[in-house]
């Protein structure tokens, strides 16, 4: 029996694909390693193509802020809170149900 496996052991093939193994496991650029970027670059590309999103619709905010003043008065209001001179603002907050 062990002289089989030292036979075995001893062919030329086996102990390059051993070495190979080692190499794809040790080397900088193993296969974990590769794993890893490979799925970095998957969030990064999702990542990207969020953002695009965003900045599409952004920018057509933007546009309808910078054009329509009955907008702008709006988003002034909703957003920061801002009223007219001759005007009182009440706000209503809701809070969580204690248990």
């Amino acid at each position: 029996m062990n002289h089989k496996i030292i036979r075995f052991l001893k062919n030329k093939y086996v102990i390059i694909s051993i070495i190979f193994l080692i190499i794809l496991f040790i080397d900088s650029n193993n296969l974990i390693f590769l794993f890893k970027l490979k799925g970095e670059v998957s969030d990064l590309k999702q990542q990207k193509v969020y953002y695009q999103q965003e900045i599409t619709k952004d920018s057509t905010t933007l546009h309808d802020l910078n054009t329509d003043l009955d907008k702008l008065e709006k988003f002034g209001r909703e957003n920061y809170m801002m009223k007219r001179t001759d005007e009182d603002i009440f706000l209503i907050v809701d809070q969580p149900e204690k248990k």
